[in-house]
């Protein structure tokens, strides 16, 4: 082979090895962290990127992959990559124990939102990023879930949220990675609890039942009082109406019937008027002794009939009234 074969044989062989090693592509919301020589050089951006070889090299970094497993189990693998990846990644980090204020030891399950916003600080300031997200997520998850009772833990979840992803982000922010948010999946008390919790949850429903059934009985009694009262304040108006109307009624026909006895004395003064031997007023006795003395002997078992001392002055006055029938029935000329 001569030597201008060779150069050109060696040329082509160079362009094909710096094509290999020289050229990259990276895709959309991925980079990647080359270092010259040991040291940082640039991050590369999406589309096509040239290299020196043997002189730039991207850095390797370790990340976290889930796959699922038998059983629905899921598996959490540690991988080294040289490529970023900058979208928005979740991590569901398996269940921890954690002690609650009141000294219950319960399992949560928490998921994290993260996202990669400085490849560079990712790489070089943090070692094995998804294993320091999780350790720092579940110390202060044990922190904050540290300061609360077990009743605040189960009703307190937005609160845990925000205040767990205001510390995290905090946190990995000299990381390059911003937190985007943090769910807590599940809260899972020991079995004792969960019953204890049964146990109070059904004697509360009772409770309220009994409350209601009291609350329904007492509306019922101050109902049925108030009907009671409402009627008893009806009849007596109605009684006292009537008892106004009965006065009423007695008072026209006490002065109807005094009228009519004022007509009848004054007929029966006319009447005597033209006789000298009677008066009008032993007329009216005797007839009132005589109604008197009808009404003593109108008895089944009275039998005694007596006459009094100035029963000789009523029956003159009877005298006169005989007079006066015996003048009415004398014909006229």
């Amino acid at each position: 082979m001569d030597p201008v074969s060779f150069i050109l044989l060696f040329l082509i062989v160079a362009v094909v090895v710096f094509a290999a090693l020289g050229l990259r592509i990276v895709r959309h919301s991925e980079t990647m962290v080359i270092e010259r020589l040991g040291r940082y050089h640039r991050t590369l951006s999406s589309g096509l990127n040239i290299i020196w070889p043997f002189i730039d090299r991207p850095r390797a970094i370790h990340w976290r992959y889930t796959e699922a497993g038998p059983q629905g189990r899921t598996l959490y693998l540690n991988r080294s990559t040289n490529r970023i990846d900058l979208r928005e990644a979740v991590y569901d980090f398996p269940r921890q124990n954690v002690i609650t204020r009141d000294n219950v030891s319960i399992l949560i399950n928490a998921l994290v939102y993260f996202q990669i916003t400085d490849a560079m600080k990712s790489v070089y300031e943090i070692n094995n990023l998804p294993d320091a997200i999780e350790k720092l997520t579940q110390t202060t998850l044990r922190n904050i879930i540290g300061e609360l009772d077990l009743d605040q833990c189960l009703v307190s979840r937005d609160t845990i949220n925000k205040k767990l992803g205001v510390i995290l982000d905090d946190a990995t922010n000299k990381w390059g990675v911003k937190v985007n948010r943090v769910e807590l999946q599940d809260i899972t008390p020991p079995a004792d609890v969960q019953q204890a919790m049964e146990k109070q949850m059904r004697a509360e429903r009772d409770r309220r039942a009994q409350i209601l059934a009291a609350e329904g009985s007492k509306g019922a009694a101050v109902l049925e009082a108030e009907g009671i009262r409402e009627a008893a304040v009806n009849k007596a108006e109605g009684d006292r109406q009537a008892s106004i109307l009965r006065a009423e009624g007695e008072a026209q026909a006490m002065e109807r019937m005094a009228l009519a006895q004022a007509k009848a004395i004054r007929e029966i003064t006319h009447a005597l008027a033209g006789s000298s031997s009677t008066d009008p007023a032993a007329y009216l006795i005797a007839r009132q002794y005589v109604d008197t003395l009808r009404d003593i002997t109108s008895g089944k078992d009275n039998k005694v009939v007596y006459l009094p001392y100035e029963a000789t002055g009523v029956l003159g006055a009877l005298g006169g009234i005989r007079g006066i029938f015996n003048q009415d029935q004398t014909p006229k000329p």
